[in-house]
């Protein structure tokens, strides 16, 4: 394939995250519109490879193979069978189908699976001569397909990326309600820290707020711990994967000092926390520290506190959790030039922490509603002006 090739793409993420990703890909020099649960681009191998490496809020890079409108299933089987498959799939290439069908016609997802594998099994035997008698072998490469339906839409789709891009490579061990890396990094985003202000999350299990702080304070590429799907198809040259991830690393801070701090009550999942950044290389970044929240005290001024507290969803939690809300709001009253967003479902929050929010933003953790609960603190004063 030529490298040159253009492709259509969209970068999937979390309802709520849409935006941040649309923001990252524009920062990235991507030009993109941004839809429900996704944001859409186009570009090479090169973008592909730069935004499976650089994405922090992102899902899934996906190329889309084709677009179009089907109510019957022989509309279905056609459209898909006129796809350039050739192009994607290698003879021996393995390739399930998953689907999903929303508010249309064709709604049995099973069925349009089954019959976009026999359209894309069809195309195929007839471009590499092959009889129908003997089955596609499908057992090189994995090329993971999706056939999704909205309103008799449908859009067929190849993921480059594998497992999820929230999956680092840095989390050994996490406790009993982790947050999402890519929901971790997308919290941080949402903040007005910057890498010179202190960073704390008060109750940070197994730490990876602080790892997602300490790799956007060095602006070390999410991705550049794991590999991607289609780095083992025959057509991605792996040259330029190789550039890319030579490019993320000269860009890298790893000088910058950070002030960056977790704690827990829980001794157990400092420790967890402590080698989950120590396996990314960011021990150093990171200070972590047994604390309970109403014993959190600091000097420092102009920081920001992100917090994703229990929620108090299981049976018998709600009392305590609500407890700990009223302990944060003691504990962060007197830092008036702190900021502090707090994530939960728990949409009587305020009440218990004692003040009402500047503002909040509805957000999905999973499947769970939550709201991003914003407390901005007082602005850093102007340097003043030099005297004439």
């Amino acid at each position: 394939m030529n490298p040159n090739q253009t492709f259509q793409l969209v970068a999937t993420a979390a309802s709520g995250l849409e935006a941040l990703v649309g923001k990252e890909l524009r920062d990235m020099g991507i030009d993109c519109t941004v839809e429900n649960g996704r944001a859409r681009f186009e570009g090479t191998i090169e973008t592909i490879a730069k935004a499976n490496l650089w994405l922090r809020t992102a899902d899934r890079i996906k190329i889309v193979v084709g677009e179009f409108d089907a109510v019957t299933f022989e509309e279905l089987f056609q459209q898909v069978n006129a796809l350039p498959w050739e192009d994607f799939l290698p003879l021996d290439a393995e390739f399930p189908v998953a689907g999903k069908s929303i508010k249309s016609t064709l709604y049995s997802t099973p069925d349009c699976q089954a019959i976009t594998k026999k359209a894309i099994v069809n195309r195929l035997r007839e471009y590499y001569h092959r009889p129908t008698s003997v089955p596609l072998a499908e057992t090189g490469a994995l090329f993971k397909l999706e056939v999704a339906l909205l309103k008799d839409h449908v859009m067929v789709t190849l993921d480059t990326t594998g497992p999820s891009l929230f999956k680092r490579g840095y989390r050994l061990d996490k406790g009993g309600a982790p947050l999402k890396e890519n929901m971790a990094a997308a919290l941080v985003m949402l903040t007005n820290w910057r890498k010179d202000r202190p960073f704390v999350d008060p109750v940070c299990g197994s730490g990876t707020l602080c790892i997602e702080a300490a790799l956007i304070g060095h602006n070390i590429a999410p991705g550049f711990n794991r590999s991607f799907a289609c780095e083992a198809w025959d057509w991605v040259d792996k040259e330029v994967f190789a550039k890319v991830r030579e490019e993320a690393e000269a860009q890298a801070d790893y000088d910058i000092e950070l002030d960056i701090m977790g704690s827990d009550i829980n001794g157990r999942m400092i420790d967890i926390a402590k080698a989950n950044a120590d396996e990314i290389g960011l021990g150093d970044s990171i200070v972590f520290k047994q604390q309970a929240v109403k014993d959190f005290k600091t000097d420092k001024e102009y920081g920001v506190i992100v917090a994703n507290p229990p929620y108090g969803e299981r049976l018998g939690e709600e009392e305590s959790v609500r407890q700990l809300y009223k302990e944060m709001g003691q504990a962060f009253k007197p830092l008036d030039t702190w900021s502090k967003y707090i994530l939960t479902s728990d949409l009587l929050f305020e009440e218990f922490y004692g003040q009402k929010a500047t503002k909040k933003r509805k957000l999905y953790n999973g499947a769970l509603r939550t709201d991003l609960f914003q407390y901005w603190g007082k602005r850093p004063p102007r340097p003043a002006k030099p005297t004439e």
